[in-house]
């Protein structure tokens, strides 16, 4: 059974003017017929830009909004029919709203929450020691959550919302403010989550970061439509059509001039290529490198996800 499964929902909003003689209403579509089916365990990135309906989207499969038309099932439920049982099995984080107790430390909001969901006792503690564990809770554990950094309180959120052991979590924005380490940290614990725990995970972000590290599957909409749902490598290799060549040299740089090679960093012993493999294969490249000089080290690698993205939204957008 799929985690998630939406048949032509769509969402409108009807505009009326407050004065005037010729009130005219008018109707705006957020969510126009959106078709997606998510396998249980899969990571997906739901993306787009400013108004595209992503956050329409999360309301209705939260419960929060009834569609206009069309259907959705999570977990084989309707959200908005069956929105409390369907509370019990999903989790949901909200980057810039906050289901912790502002004033409370992290322990009494899981005691909390645990009374909430009806969590057996004996269950709760085994759940929480795991969670303080893998998050990394311990440090602040006891401390106010009006006291915490933003990147600690982004942990606990994240914890909270899996403890009643949820089969589908909802994560909107869940890095933003957040610094290097504490994004990297929180993208690698939503991963592991992920991968050893089986959770379906369905995320909206506009950091490209967030979408490389969690994500497998990518559907991009835009004006409440989905205009790209593809695998992340498959997008990749659609996209992209450059691969990044850093090579290291035991002596100085060899000239080189390759058609559709353009040098993007240079020094006396090592460059940085940008290769268009739509004018010359990378392997020809790597040919002709070698061949020009003594070759102490050499790497490949994608660009980054964002120039796919910006692509794709250059082009259907």
């Amino acid at each position: 059974m799929a985690a998630l499964e939406l048949e032509n929902l769509r969402k409108t909003f009807t505009l009326t003017p407050g004065w005037g003689l010729n009130k005219v209403r008018k109707e705006i579509v957020a969510v126009d017929n959106i078709s997606l089916s998510v396998p249980t365990g899969q990571a997906i990135a739901f993306i787009g830009p400013n108004g595209a309906g992503k956050s329409t989207t999360i309301k209705m499969l939260t419960g929060i909004l009834h569609p206009t038309s069309g259907t959705a099932r999570l977990l084989g439920l309707n959200p908005w029919r069956n929105r409390r049982e369907l509370a019990y099995q999903i989790g949901v984080v909200f980057g810039q709203r906050s289901q912790l107790w502002y004033h409370l430390p992290p322990r009494d909001t899981l005691e909390l929450l645990a009374r909430i969901y009806n969590i057996d006792r004996h269950e709760y503690i085994k759940r929480r020691d795991i969670l303080v564990q893998r998050f990394d809770l311990s440090p602040f554990w006891n401390i106010p959550v009006r006291k915490l950094s933003l990147g600690q309180r982004m942990r606990a959120e994240v914890a909270a919302s899996l403890l009643h052991s949820p089969r589908l979590l909802f994560l909107d924005e869940p890095t933003i403010g957040l610094d290097v380490i504490a994004r990297q940290e929180l993208r690698d614990l939503i991963r592991e989550w992920n991968r050893n725990e089986g959770l379906t995970v369905f995320l909206t972000s506009h950091d490209t970061g967030d979408i490389e590290r969690v994500a497998q599957r990518v559907v991009v909409i835009n004006h409440g439509r989905v205009v790209l749902d593809d695998e992340v490598t498959a997008m990749r290799r659609q996209y992209l059509e450059s691969k990044i060549l850093s090579v290291r040299f035991h002596h100085s740089i060899p000239d080189l001039t390759i058609p559709g090679v353009s040098f993007m960093q240079k020094s006396e012993y090592a460059l940085k290529l940008e290769v268009n493999t739509r004018i010359t294969p990378i392997e020809a490249v790597m040919s002709q490198i070698l061949q020009a000089g003594s070759v102490a080290d050499i790497a490949i690698e994608d660009p980054p996800l964002e120039e796919a993205i910006a692509h794709i939204y250059s082009q259907k957008f």
